[in-house]
């Protein structure tokens, strides 16, 4: 009955690790035809692998797992979707209803765990209730503001027998997204847009989630509104656009940055306004009107004050707008945004005899034409793949945002592969972030998956280095890795193909040969200095005009 259900929500691909709460649900599989089950070597790889396959495909991520530990290992990975408004179902075994509530073998109240961190949970302790229970955790995963849901089902429900019937329709009380935006107001918007002197886009997650992105196109070629993103909203709209402004925020652009401290007006389309965006929210966009515009009202003046709120899917109004605001040049303010990406480029040392990260990713970009999928784990390697590989199409930047979750770039790429298998993947990591999940590895040897796995060794865990070295008197306190595996020789154990580039010179013909592999996944280990730090960078609880530059050429 529960694979029915997947099979009626169009599900193909499921990951999980079996255990003793969900052996029936695994006995079913065993003969299942239509679905594909990814067996990954750890519950937490599986939440990420199926996050990935999410964001990728744009369908709903699906992971399994047993009850106890193995349902507390994907905490993780359901509160990293949560964060990053993930569309996932995930299924766990439970003890049987006899048995909970008595600290039964392997018993842990998984529901009451994850109820802050998924957007609705469920307890079958009815069998006549599964079918429903699967169509309404289908559509709250997809729906409105999208989000991870669980499914916790007790053994003795698992093989209890009744009839299946899959209801049509879904009817959840009090469950009702507003998709159109307010008329009156999308007029007063369009308004103070064809007013304003000096706008400003700010497009996070919600642009791609709601694929709004050729809308956000044309609105700002309509207007000739500068546009931001942030870490979430990259490659909803192109970065080689003369009107792009890369990413705001902690590790933005001096152009975004600067942009959004002279703005008169910021048009805020489904983003939340994150710490990492906004630096000193007291001193945040201080000449500017915001209008914020999310599917999501509990996000709107949570984190910054609206004088504009607009409750709606992000591309249902920006359709309405379309056909409100006038065209014009703005050539001014546009000029002004111009000169800014000139004397403040994103920059390092070129001239360098060392393998520098940014010229790395970079390199990437060149070979994939811009058309890989990028996933990354979390650190500096994730800001260099951010601010150094151009984005220009959504779905193709897969990253732990709101978390911040080391070790989700192994698994989340092995779900974007099996998602998008005529893509070309790359997961850019570190050499600290990659050993939280390398046992994944694995998987993407058995199914042949051609990742190619960046590992950006620097010696350290970078970032956290970084901090230390700037802020707390190189005092690096437990940041030095001084003890790594070989990451060649561990390739090679797994099944997969290693390549170490020490020199400048070999980095694109490394790059070229890992692209040739395209039965395994091959890790390639680019030495770096531990000097090399991410700029520009705002110090915490700085204004985000106040950037540390670093070797960022003014």
């Amino acid at each position: 009955m529960v694979l029915e259900c997947l099979k009626k929500e169009n599900v193909t691909t499921v990951f999980g690790y079996p255990g003793g709460q969900v052996i029936p649900l695994y006995d079913a599989l065993y003969n299942c035809e239509g679905l594909e089950h990814i067996l990954v070597r750890h519950e937490q790889g599986a939440a990420h692998a199926a996050d990935g396959y999410a964001r990728a495909t744009g369908k709903v991520g699906v992971c399994i797992a047993t009850s106890g530990p193995g349902a507390t290992n994907l905490v993780t990975g359901i509160a990293n979707a949560y964060m990053d408004s993930v569309p996932m179902v995930i299924v766990t075994g439970q003890v049987p209803t006899s048995g909970l509530g008595k600290d039964s073998f392997q018993e842990v109240d998984i529901t009451n765990i994850t109820f802050a961190i998924s957007k609705h949970n469920y307890l079958v302790k009815d069998l006549k209730e599964l079918p429903r229970i699967f169509k309404e955790a289908f559509h709250l995963a997809a729906s409105g503001r999208p989000g991870p849901v669980l499914i916790d089902i007790p053994k003795d429900v698992q093989v209890a027998k009744g009839e299946f019937v899959y209801p049509e329709e879904v009817k959840i009380r009090g469950y009702k997204p507003t998709y159109q935006g307010h008329l009156a107001q999308i007029r007063k918007v369009a308004k103070i847009i064809n007013q304003a002197k000096r706008p400003v886009i700010c497009a996070g997650g919600g642009v791609i989630l709601s694929g709004a992105h050729e809308e956000l196109l044309k609105l700002a070629n309509t207007v000739s509104i500068p546009v931001t993103t942030t870490l979430m909203g990259l490659g909803s709209f192109p970065e080689e656009h003369q009107l792009s402004l890369g990413m705001l925020g902690m590790h933005g652009t001096c152009s975004a940055n600067y942009a959004i401290n002279e703005a008169d007006l910021i048009l805020a389309l489904g983003t939340r306004f994150s710490d990492r965006s906004t630096g000193s929210v007291s001193s945040f966009a201080p000449k500017a009107d915001i209008v914020h515009i999310d599917i999501d009202p509990a996000e709107i003046g949570k984190n910054v004050f609206s004088f504009y709120p607009l409750v709606g899917d992000v591309k249902e109004v920006l359709k309405a707008l379309l056909q409100l605001v006038e065209s014009k040049e703005n050539s001014a303010w546009t000029s002004q945004i111009a000169s800014w990406k000139t004397h403040y480029p994103l920059s390092y040392d070129r001239e360098s005899a060392e393998i520098k990260p940014q010229y790395v990713i970079e390199q990437i970009h060149q070979l994939t034409n811009g058309e890989g999928i990028i996933a990354t784990e979390v650190g500096q390697h994730q800001m260099w793949a951010a601010l150094h590989y151009t984005h220009s199409k959504p779905r193709h930047f897969i990253s732990s945002g709101g978390l911040g979750t080391m070790g989700y770039g192994l698994p989340a790429a092995i779900g974007a592969q099996l998602g998008m298998r005529d893509k070309l993947v790359f997961n850019i990591a570190g050499d600290g972030s990659i050993q939280m999940n390398i046992q994944e590895l694995i998987v993407a040897v058995e199914h042949k998956l051609p990742i190619k796995i960046v590992i950006l060794n620097n010696g350290h865990l970078g970032m956290v280095r970084q901090w230390q070295e700037l802020f707390f008197n190189k005092r690096y306190s437990s940041t030095v890795l001084s003890c790594c595996p070989d990451f060649v020789k561990l390739a090679e154990a797994y099944g997969a193909a290693g390549i170490r580039i020490d020199k400048k010179e070999n980095v694109v013909k490394a790059l070229e040969e890992s692209i040739k592999i395209t039965d395994r996944p091959t890790i390639l280990e680019f030495i770096i200095s531990p000097e090399e730090n991410v700029f520009p960078m705002v110090p915490p609880g700085g204004c985000i005009d106040q950037m540390m530059t670093g070797g960022t050429k003014k």
